[in-house]
């Protein structure tokens, strides 16, 4: 069963009390400190609405008929339940309190109270709850740690790229970003995260193909003790850990059409339940989600939801591969060069003859690649200066008929000419994808046809 939506501030309180007056003062007067309040008058009551219901911290009396207040602070604890408690007893039953605690109980109330203590408790519980998933998620984090965040590149086409990540970071909006395998489509994902109002939030990641359905359901949803052979405790998944945050989903095109639809299932309610349990949980997640697959190709041969492909392309970004904008090679290289060196510890530098052999070579391993090429060549290569006598046999001596750089220079005119040319050859003049394939506008690139007379091929 779904619950009221809460605002991002408000505190959702379980008010436990088998006396009507207590919960009704509850109800009426702690809604104007912020709180979201929902009443039980059991043990019973509550265990079934903690079962159902999300909350932020139980008031839990500890005096009531049936499995009374320690019983049900145990039964929480032993719950999937991620909520904290706090309880009210009586002067004469402070040993109780005490063993409360020593059950899990955050703090202990004794009657009669102030309201305004009341409050003072649950914010503080609140906060606790708060501190202890983005402890969760800060340990996700490093464990997912790698390189850092930076998007280089002075190329037409990736400062076309980095100007869309500007305009959509701070919207709320899905993003799938499409593009070869090494391209950095994951640093663009983390650039996106940084630069929106989420940077403060988690950004996670997981690689869809990297699971079977089962285990990727329980990474993304998490799961509950003993929900499947080898679940020996309770784990939150990615979307609870990511609470406010980006989740970034590589790969996303591997998913099966079972995860697909349960997906799609979460990103139209922003609800999900863990693996063997029947809690709804509330996700305020956005979906940085790549591939490097034609992902309308998919759609069309049926081996993706197009649903779910609407939902996830909200806006759409897509990298060229390191071949197609060359200009970027040097700033790269210089880049990966000082960053392995610094942690080699050692001084090195790229030869312009290396350098140009670089540039001519096709790169189908894209930035991935050319980063792994110079961690080599630091360390392997004995002397200060990295000639192009260093450079690996594939990249000195490419196989015939690789794409390669122009064999004498030509203008920035000319090689404009030729890429659009190919890029519209490539899309069979489809003018709208290939200006976004070329990161301009279609006006742009009707001036550009026109200037360079360019005309679509004959067919035989």
């Amino acid at each position: 069963m779904a619950q009221p939506q809460a605002h991002d501030d408000e505190i959702r309180v379980l008010v436990v009390d088998d006396e009507r007056p207590i919960r009704f003062l509850m109800e009426k007067e702690l809604p104007r400190a912020g709180c979201a309040v929902t009443g039980a008058e059991s043990g019973e009551d509550a265990l079934d609405r903690l079962r159902s219901q999300e909350f932020d911290v139980v008031l839990l009396d500890l005096k009531m008929p049936g499995i009374g207040g320690l019983e049900t602070l145990r039964r929480i604890r032993e719950s999937d339940a991620t909520v904290e408690v706090v309880v009210l007893t009586g002067h004469p039953d402070v040993t109780t309190a005490i063993e409360a605690m020593k059950l899990g109980a955050y703090d202990y109330l004794t009657k009669p109270f102030k309201l305004a203590e009341v409050e003072i408790v649950l914010r503080r519980a609140a906060e606790r709850r708060r501190l202890s998933r983005e402890n969760t998620a800060l340990r996700r984090m490093v464990a997912q740690r790698g390189q850092p965040p930076l998007v280089l590149g002075r190329s037409r086409a990736m400062v076309g790229v980095l100007a869309t990540v500007e305009r959509i970071a701070a919207a709320d909006a899905n993003v799938l970003i499409e593009g070869e395998s090494g391209t950095g489509k994951g640093l663009i994902a983390q650039t996106i995260h940084q630069r929106s109002p989420r940077s403060s939030g988690p950004f996670l990641v997981v690689n869809c193909s990297g699971f079977q359905d089962q285990l990727l359901e329980s990474e993304l949803f998490g799961h509950e003790k003993g929900a499947f052979t080898g679940a020996v405790a309770l784990k939150q998944g990615l979307f609870e850990v990511a609470d406010r945050g980006t989740l970034f989903l590589d790969e996303v095109a591997e998913m099966s059409p079972a995860m697909q639809a349960k997906l799609l299932q979460v990103l139209d309610s922003r609800e999900f339940r863990r693996v063997g349990g029947t809690r709804l949980h509330r996700a305020d997640v956005r979906i940085v989600a790549a591939t490097n697959k034609s992902m309308q190709r998919e759609v069309e041969s049926h081996r993706f939801r197009e649903d779910l492909y609407y939902r996830l392309n909200v806006v759409n970004i897509l990298v060229p591969p390191l071949r197609e904008r060359r200009e970027d090679i040097p700033i790269l290289a210089e880049h990966f060069l000082a960053r392995f060196q610094a942690s080699a510890g050692m001084r090195k530098t790229l030869s312009a003859d290396a350098m140009q052999s670089l540039v001519a070579y096709a790169w189908p391993g894209n930035v991935r690649e050319l980063s792994n090429i110079i961690e080599r060549l630091v360390i392997l290569t004995p002397g200060g200066v990295i000639g192009a006598e260093e450079l690996p046999s594939n990249i000195r001596f490419p196989p015939r008929g690789a794409p390669a750089a122009a064999s004498s220079p030509v203008s920035l005119a000319e090689m404009e000419r030729v890429h659009i040319a190919r890029v519209l050859q490539e899309t069979g003049w489809k003018k709208m994808q290939a200006a976004r394939l070329l990161a301009i506008d279609l006006k742009t690139l009707n001036k550009k046809i026109r200037d360079y007379n360019l005309v679509p091929a004959l067919r035989p």
